[in-house]
């Protein structure tokens, strides 16, 4: 049986277990994406997005079980979780972001920037400070497939931070194309910022950006980190290591903290998203175009919430 491993530089086998077997545990999604693991609740939930729903899934058996968590989801993409363990969704068909409550209420926690409708808010993550920090592309916009066909309002599509207690919201960053997957690093000193605008432009980027984060608020220095060689980055996760896993159109890639391309894991399926999760944060779980796969690794994934 061939290897679902694609080894590049031998610091990659140290990350890897060698015999491991890539799971598919469930087929039968439009667009799979934002899987997000509830760890108190030892389950995981991802989006369908034109299907407009958000599945959840559950260990048990051979492949674990898979129910609806949310029928008509607003068309949800990228899941996170906050500080106080609940679910923030970005939705294409409100260009909103929001925040579910313990009791199943539904709070707006970002629709509008200087006075006009978001894009469709792609990706989602939260830092230790209790921020909330999105990428705004427009990909819910374009078409009636992924949310409602409408002509953006932002001029640009941007990265935002909110501040939950004070509602603040400031973009960050400006200057992208098509912003989407984003991950801090462990000391969250670096921001990840995935570009996918080659997905509607062969010539536009299919690369990976990092910056320096500036007293919890701002970004500078930003630079190239990598460049994803087949297909483009979309979801990003980071392990314990400072390595980067994003997807990509083969597989998994993993970025070393230097930009080297240590490997793939490679998947039968486009890859849209990913997340660390299980019992040790050491199973990654891919949200793969029709289906949801996942790998056992020999290292652990940063979750702060």
């Amino acid at each position: 049986m061939a290897s679902i491993f694609d080894i590049r530089d031998p610091r990659f086998r140290h990350l890897i277990v060698g015999s491991a077997g890539l799971d598919e545990l469930y087929s039968g999604c439009r667009w799979a994406e934002g899987p997000v693991w509830f760890e108190d609740a030892q389950q995981l939930l991802w989006s369908d997005i034109p299907n407009e729903r958000i599945l959840r899934w559950v260990p048990g058996g051979d492949v674990g079980e898979v129910s609806v968590f949310r029928d008509r989801s607003n068309f949800s993409n990228g899941h996170t979780r906050d500080r106080e363990g609940r679910l923030i969704s970005c939705e294409h068909g409100t260009r909103r972001v929001t925040r579910t409550e313990a009791d199943g209420a539904i709070t707006v926690m970002a629709d509008r920037f200087e006075g006009r409708r978001l894009n469709s808010p792609n990706d989602v993550i939260v830092r230790s400070d209790g921020t909330i920090w999105f990428t705004d592309p427009t990909y819910g916009i374009l078409s009636n497939y992924e949310g409602f066909k409408s002509e953006p309002e932002q001029p640009t599509r941007n990265v935002y931070r909110l501040d939950p207690a004070t509602g603040d919201l400031a973009a960050v960053v400006t200057d992208f194309r098509q912003p989407n997957g984003l991950a801090f690093s462990p000391d969250e000193t670096k921001l990840y910022i995935a570009d996918s605008a080659a997905s509607h432009d062969e010539t536009a980027p299919r690369h990976i950006r990092v910056f320096d984060v500036v007293d919890g608020r701002r970004l500078e220095n930003g630079r190239v980190f990598a460049d994803v060689d087949t297909g483009l980055p979309d979801g990003m996760r980071v392990d314990v290591e400072g390595n980067v896993w994003t997807s990509a159109g083969d597989g998994v890639h993993c970025f070393a903290p230097d930009g080297t391309l240590l490997g793939k894991i490679l998947v039968p399926q486009t890859v849209a998203n990913l997340t660390f999760g299980g019992p040790r944060r050491n199973r990654l779980f891919i949200a793969a175009t029709r289906s949801l796969y996942s790998v056992f690794l020999a290292v652990s994934g940063v979750q702060r919430p």
